[in-house]
């Protein structure tokens, strides 16, 4: 997928359905969001910047936690999404601010950032390491990294759960393709350390992390048919269609669902430097 497909996807159907699921996706993603505040307070930076900062959950929580002391920005291409951070920021007083912008090519002022974060918004550049060297430009020499990215989809069965089920009726939906953006495109830790010292990050770690998440079970149709590849069809198809896609995806989430809740392990990434 091109950047200019992925600049569409976000200011359309994925956009929209991020919006709409915006506080079940903060509850499910909050222990990676923990993990971003508590490593922004242990850094103290003056200046940070949040990529692909969707409607601002991690962004709004460091700079609660960091106060008047730190400058908060967060940068994404999605309008949609950029216009509800926007209004939380309003709506909570808060001085974090937001850009939309394409952290790949956005003329950053040059070595202004002290720390970069992000959770989840690093995999969906169209050159990476062309990306990693525009953030590194924008940074100062001892700025620190904390990204938190997937691992591989095989290491991630329950985001792979919903395709796998509805194969067989949609064969025409395109296989993921972890060397180009996309959820997984950070999957190999050899591409991520090769990705980031090419453009100029030395010494980066890249520690496997595997995180439980969790939401409730009533909302899994929600997330079913909103979310993902298969969610996108399903709000596009007809009422039949959208029954029987529904009716093959569902058993392959019952191992996931503990009484009220739903729970996965997640397999990510924690990359840092600095």
């Amino acid at each position: 997928m091109t950047s200019s497909e992925q600049e569409q996807l976000w200011n359309g159907s994925s956009g929209q359905a991020w919006v709409e699921s915006q506080e079940l996706l903060d509850h499910v993603l909050a222990p990676f969001e923990t993990l971003l505040v508590e490593a922004a307070a242990a850094r103290s930076p003056r200046r940070l910047l949040d990529v692909g900062c969707g409607t601002g959950s991690t962004t709004l929580a460091i700079a609660r936690r960091l106060g008047a002391s730190a400058r908060c920005t967060g940068i994404d291409i999605s309008q949609p999404m950029l216009a509800l951070a926007t209004a939380r920021a309003e709506r909570e007083g808060s001085s974090a601010e937001f850009v939309r912008a394409d952290a790949q090519t956005h003329a950053f002022e040059p070595a202004t950032v002290d720390m970069i974060v992000s959770r989840f918004g690093v995999m969906f550049f169209d050159d990476p390491v062309a990306a990693f060297a525009n953030l590194r430009r924008a940074s100062t020499s001892n700025a620190a990294l904390r990204l938190i990215a997937w691992r591989s989809a095989a290491e991630n069965p329950f985001m792979t759960a919903a395709e796998r089920a509805a194969a067989p009726l949609l064969p025409e939906l395109p296989a993921r393709n972890p060397d180009g953006p996309g959820q997984f495109a950070f999957g190999s830790s050899t591409r991520v350390h090769a990705i980031l010292e090419e453009s100029g990050w030395t010494s980066a770690e890249v520690r496997p992390i595997d995180v439980e998440c969790a939401f409730p079970a009533a909302q899994l149709d929600a997330y079913l048919t909103r979310l993902g590849p298969v969610g996108r069809v399903v709000q596009e198809a007809d009422e039949r269609t959208r029954a029987r896609l529904m009716q093959a995806i569902r058993p392959a989430f019952v191992p996931y669902v503990h009484g009220a809740n739903v729970r996965f392990v997640a397999a990510c990434w924690m990359v840092s430097t600095g």
